[in-house]
């Protein structure tokens, strides 16, 4: 059991937590969201134990055991990232202990008494788990996304991101009872978030997160935890569960307060009329208190806080050609070859989202397009009138640290003007005054924001973003969503963040361990779809291997069983086309042709009611809730009927694929 009491935080002034209570629910998923600044870290931080508190207290039954990443790793960690992670597990590292110092007792004492004090010793180890601990140790770290090298390697000599990664395997490894995590998922790529989010989705304890995440927020969460003005407002469901409760509480507190306006001006008119008439003095005296206790329940009636809504649009793309991009046979890398042999057309409009595991060669992609990098093999050319911007993670360095976060943004275009460019920098949290800080006084996320900023700003037809929602919060995305959808350029990026690839993608190109590539169109879930079907790697569901990586072994063995398979294939004996075998696939052609025609002309209908019925949700008056209810769920209806067509259509295409492949197959053996 965990619960807070009376529960009080302040920094200065600013109240943050404001004689809070709450008992956190067993076994359930708690999100904990808020605006920034709300002091959803500072409740983290009290619940374990790493901030004090002005007043009230916490509550924990004995023995709990508690879970959470801490702000720094380890400082003297043990020498491989394997041995740090075992060590890391609280009970088993002293049982261990406990274990080695009777075993080093044994070699000078073989007395029956120490023999038994060893076995007892091991024996609690064994119970405990202890000899299973490397492999589950070893599991965990493969999900996290290290191979078999960086196991073996110091950890002194990984990266800040990574040191973190491995703190978090330490508190998996140690299964508490209430996990508690600030953004579990910052440093992961996206294989390996899908594996986190699988495993907290196992996890039998109560776990309390805090993230920018929407798609993590709505698929792991039971319970939503909103922290404003000092406030714990409990929701049961995921975050957009939370907003759809928020909006019909907020409906409903305003309604209230609309007729206890009306109530009060009522009475209040009563009285100014018949206040002085001695008939009607004792009525007016007895409606002046009821206009007291009516202001004293006005005054009580908080409307719910709404986000402010802000509105970001990137300017018109110019002109150019059909064809954006154009790579043939292109080898990326630096000192090695990181992948090879990509082969990608980037037409105009698409919005292609890259994705596969770190360190293979996401960014080093982009940095080539852009020029930073030059390709080891191969080539790329832009398309007429080509016009692209290029947005890098370390992308603030070209910002001039001397002058305003307005002047940064203000050079980039000689046309834009002061009130536009404040607009778009209140999209990104700078408002008001905040616009004349100098950059050298802005946190590292600051900085990233003024130069992603910079880079939507320009008058640019195809942009090349490099994770550009690192350090926005989750407001600060949905802006950059809607105004991402209205853009009519191409858009060629890289990100973990599912809710923005799902939002914008029309392609997934997909980068493998082995240095493979491919592109599929859609959204992640016709990706995997698509992947099952063709029998191609799905990065999103890594086996441990590949969420490690290939390592050297692994691609030598992997060229090995290669010229196996083409020995195997020369030496295949020769066949004979079965000509009724040919008529039946000719006919089985044919079919899905005119099965895809006729779904695709399906689709039509299916999509204009569906923009008929949004343009109607669009005018319906926002008190009419249950009216604005009825048209959703008529949306929600075609949308599924839509959502079946294309899994029909997903699924002929992919069967028309294989049948040409057949046929032309056959074709070669005649």
């Amino acid at each position: 059991m965990l619960a807070i009491e009376n529960l009080y935080k302040n920094f200065g002034s600013r109240t943050v937590l404001d004689h809070v209570n709450y008992r956190f629910p067993d076994g359930e998923k708690i999100a904990l969201v808020g605006s920034n600044g709300a002091g959803k870290t500072t409740l983290l931080n009290i619940l374990c134990g790493q901030e004090p508190i002005d007043g009230g207290r916490i509550l924990s039954s004995q023995g709990l055991r508690l879970g959470y990443l801490p702000q720094e790793p380890e400082a003297n960690p043990a020498s491989t990232v394997l041995e740090e992670c075992v060590a890391g597990h609280r009970t088993l590292s002293v049982l261990k202990r406990q274990m080695d110092a009777e075993l080093i007792l044994l070699e000078t004492d073989s007395s029956d008494e120490r023999i038994s004090a060893f076995e007892k010793a091991e024996s609690l180890y064994n119970q405990a788990g202890g000899y299973s601990l490397d492999s589950r140790a070893s599991s965990i770290l493969g999900g996290l996304g290290f191979s078999d090298e960086i196991c073996a390697a110091d950890p002194r000599s990984l990266s800040g991101g990574w040191r973190m990664r491995l703190e978090l395997a330490k508190v998996f490894l140690n299964e508490p009872d209430v996990l508690i995590l600030d953004e579990p998922t910052n440093h992961l790529d996206l294989p390996s978030l899908v594996w986190v989010e699988r495993y907290l989705q196992s996890f039998r304890g109560t776990l309390l997160f805090v993230s920018h995440d929407r798609a993590l927020l709505n698929r792991l969460a039971s319970m939503t935890l909103y922290l404003s003005h000092g406030e714990l407002r409990p929701y049961k469901g995921n975050f957009d569960a939370m907003l759809e409760q928020r909006a019909i509480e907020s409906e409903q507190l305003e309604s209230r307060r609309a007729n206890l306006e009306t109530q009060r001006e009522h009475l209040e008119s009563f009285v100014e009329r018949f206040g002085a008439k001695a008939s009607k003095a004792t009525q007016a005296q007895s409606k002046a208190k009821q206009i007291e206790r009516i202001r004293a329940l006005e005054s009580d009636i908080r409307v719910v806080a709404t986000e402010q809504n802000l509105v970001f649009k990137l300017p018109p793309a110019p002109s150019c050609g059909r064809d954006i991009l154009r790579i043939k046979d292109l080898s990326i890398g630096y000192q090695s070859t990181l992948a090879s042999g990509i082969e990608l057309l980037v037409e105009k409009q698409a919005r292609i989202a890259i994705i596969g595991s770190n360190g293979i060669g996401k960014s080093t992609f982009l940095k080539t397009i852009a020029g930073q990098i030059p390709a080891r093999q191969g080539s790329f050319e832009f398309g007429y009138n080509v016009k692209p911007a290029y947005f890098a993670q370390n992308q603030e360095e070209t910002l001039r640290f001397e002058e305003t976060i307005l002047t940064n943004v203000l050079d980039v275009r000689s046309d834009l003007g002061e009130k536009d460019a404040r607009r778009i920098l209140g999209s990104f949290l700078f408002s008001g005054d905040d616009v004349f800080k100098p950059i050298k006084v802005l946190s590292g996320g600051e900085k990233a924001r003024v130069a992603l900023c910079r880079s939507l700003v320009q008058q640019a037809n195809f942009l090349v973003l490099d994770e550009p929602t690192n350090h926005l919060d989750m407001t600060s995305v949905e802006v950059l969503i809607e105004g991402m959808k209205s853009y009519d350029g191409t858009l060629l990026f890289v990100s973990h963040d599912r809710n923005f690839i799902d939002s914008l993608a029309t392609h997934i190109f997909v980068m493998l361990p082995d240095g493979r590539s491919q592109l599929f169109i859609g959204q992640l879930d016709d990706y995997q779809s698509m992947a099952a079907k063709l029998n191609f790697p799905n990065v999103l569901a890594p086996s441990k291997e590949m969420s490690k990586g290939s390592t050297a072994k692994d691609k030598e063995r992997e060229k090995e069983k290669q010229k196996e398979r083409d020995q195997k294939e020369r030496e295949k004996p020769t066949f004979v086309v079965n000509e009724e075998d040919v008529k039946n696939l000719k006919r089985e052609r044919t079919r899905l042709q005119k099965l895809i025609e006729k779904l695709e002309k399906d689709q039509a209908p299916l999509k204009s009611a569906i923009q008929k019925l949004e343009d109607k949700l669009a005018k319906v008056n926002p008190s009419a809730y249950s009216e604005a209810q009825k048209i959703n769920d008529e949306v929600k209806v075609f949308q599924r009927q839509l959502e079946t067509n294309e899994e029909q259509w997903l699924e002929a295409a992919a069967g028309l694929e294989q049948t040409e492949i057949r046929l032309s197959e056959m074709g070669r053996l005649r």
